[in-house]
């Protein structure tokens, strides 16, 4: 049986598709897996915010408790939040920029996912990512219909999964997805609402789409004219 999982294990599992390895959301991924590490120092009692210091980039996020943390990733993110009070949109980036590689490489080691190498017309080479022991993941994904499409309460760490899927964007784009309502939408969005990494996730995901999306404008209308 496997220790026990972080919730940014739990989150990647969910983002990746079970048959290729995509990922949804890529484009903004340090982002929510920069707010799960936080979450899980949140729920371990290891930060907290000051949100009398709040700014541009959010409330100051300071780091609190001592003692060794059970995962190096962990003590990672915690070692970024002790070095200062900093917002946490800008902590997200810090925490979560290139953790993509070293969170597949986890899952890969963990047996959840499989790489899988291939070479394409005899010369180009492509990885895959495939789902491999689905078993945790299943049984993630049933927590979190029964919280979305039936209106269980959700444990914490069930409900920082679901407030961080929903703060990128990506719930409904999800394969497989949960069955798409109003309801499950607004069940969703208020998880998301009641965690403040989450809503940080959530300003930070749309603010750089937004500017993305502008700067696709100007460039077409560039070419255009």
């Amino acid at each position: 049986m496997r220790d026990e999982t972080l919730l940014v294990e739990d989150l990647m599992l969910m983002l990746l598709d079970d048959e290729t390895g995509a990922v949804a959301g890529a484009g903004t991924l340090h982002y929510p897996l920069g707010g799960a590490l936080l979450a899980e120092l949140a729920l371990r009692g290891r930060v907290e915010t000051d949100e009398g210091r709040a700014g541009l980039n959010g409330a100051k996020v300071l780091a609190v408790g001592d003692g060794p943390l059970p995962d190096p990733l962990l003590g990672s993110a915690y070692e970024k939040v002790a070095e200062r009070p900093r917002g946490v949109e800008t902590l997200l980036l810090d925490i979560g920029g290139g953790l993509w590689k070293p969170m597949t490489d986890r899952l890969v080691e963990r047996g959840f996912i499989r790489r899988e190498s291939r070479r394409r017309l005899g010369v180009f080479r492509t990885t895959r990512l495939p789902v491999d022991d689905a078993r945790h993941e299943a049984e993630l994904r049933q927590r979190i219909c029964a919280v979305l499409e039936d209106g269980e309460s959700p444990d914490a760490r069930t409900a920082a999964v679901i407030a961080l899927l929903s703060a990128s964007g990506t719930l409904p784009s999800l394969h497989p997805a949960p069955k798409w309502s109003t309801a499950v939408y607004e069940r969703a969005k208020e998880l998301e609402k009641a965690s403040w990494v989450a809503t940080a996730v959530g300003t930070a995901v749309t603010r750089t789409t937004t500017a993305n999306t502008v700067a696709s404008a100007v460039v077409t209308a560039s070419v255009i004219t």
